[in-house]
Formats: C-alpha cells, structure tokens, sequence
C-alpha cells in the first residue's frame, strides 16, 4: 500500500515564512543528494534511532514486493547522526514527492558539528501510516530486503550506499551495519 504524503506535507509548515531552512538526512539523503542546497554539515539528533520498518512500495521494491527503508523511532538517551542541508523552499516540491510515500515532514531540534543548535525539519514515517511494516528480526529483514528491488534499484543497494555513507562521515549504527552483514553473508561467493 502507498500513503502519497505530499499534499499533507505542503501544509505542515509554512516554509516561506522561514528565514533558515535546515533538513536532516538520516537514510537516502545522505549519500543520494540530488537537490540544490545552500551548504551541508554534520549533525547529529538525540532520543531518536534509524530502522528499517517502512515499506517501499515505490523506490526499493513494489506494491506487490515492498522493500524495506529507514524511519526514526524514538529512543530514550540515543543518538543520531547525519547530514544537515541548508536549502531554500523550492527543493520541497521535489523532496515531498521523492519522501511521498508515507512520510511526513517534522521539526526537529539539530546540533550541526560546528556547535550550533538549529531547528530543522526531517521526513519520518510513523506506525500508523498505510506503508509501514513494523519491527522485525534482522534476518528477516535482510531477507527481504535482499529479494527486493523497484524502480530505484535493488533494496540492498540501499543498505550497502547507507553503511559506506555512514562510515565515511564517522558514524557507527549497528542496526544498519547488522542488516548489511546478514546481506553480504547472502551475496554469492
């Protein structure tokens, strides 16, 4: 099932009342920037984790296949690092249509490495949204992540460009680098 969110997210904020606008990418954002942005910084968000526990039914696999994307879930004392985008309000008719299955857009409190704290806003797909697919195994997961593919590409790609991404900006998420363990174990010798 798809949740086309874009509409909803037209109408969250009132983005050109914003002098700043800042995004967090947690997932596909970090290593897939295809929009314009003003400039970029680490950041970091806390009381959040990534999970892959949203369907792709649009990207990563199929209505009939969905694949599997990140989400955040709240968690209590965690921390979250990605990569803040400066950008103009003109990049969210491109951004709400790539986020628009399931995902809304929020505000959020970041920490760019630089020590400056901002407002910001991030995409995240809650429990309640007709995509989402909720907790699994990491084997599971990878399972079907590993069988998965639609019009962006094989599902594992996803995992594989994250987990290179993630190490190249300094950071260790074991949820992500488990579920790209289990998958390279899968790959042909």
């Amino acid at each position: 099932m798809t949740l086309d969110t874009q509409h909803l997210n037209k109408n969250r904020q009132d983005l050109s009342q914003l002098d700043e606008i800042w995004l967090f990418g947690y997932g596909s954002l970090i290593y897939k920037v295809d929009f314009d942005y003003i400039r970029s910084e680490r950041a970091h968000i806390f009381g959040y984790e990534r999970r892959f526990w949203q369907g792709s039914h649009d990207h990563r696999g199929t209505p009939d296949k969905p694949g599997r994307v990140l989400t955040l879930v709240e968690s209590e004392n965690t921390r979250c690092g990605g990569v803040a985008f400066q950008v103009s309000h003109d990049v969210f008719d491109h951004l709400d249509h790539r986020e628009k299955n399931g995902y809304l857009r929020h505000e959020i409190s970041l920490h760019l490495d630089s020590g400056k704290a901002v407002t910001g806003l991030v995409y995240t797909a809650d429990a309640d949204n007709e995509a989402y697919l909720g907790e699994a195994s990491i084997a599971e997961l990878a399972e079907q992540i590993y069988e998965c593919s639609g019009p962006s590409g094989p599902n594992r790609e996803y995992v594989y460009d994250l987990a290179a991404a993630l190490r190249a900006h300094g950071e260790i998420d074991e949820h992500v680098f488990a579920i790209e363990r289990a998958l390279r174990a899968m790959e042909p010798a």
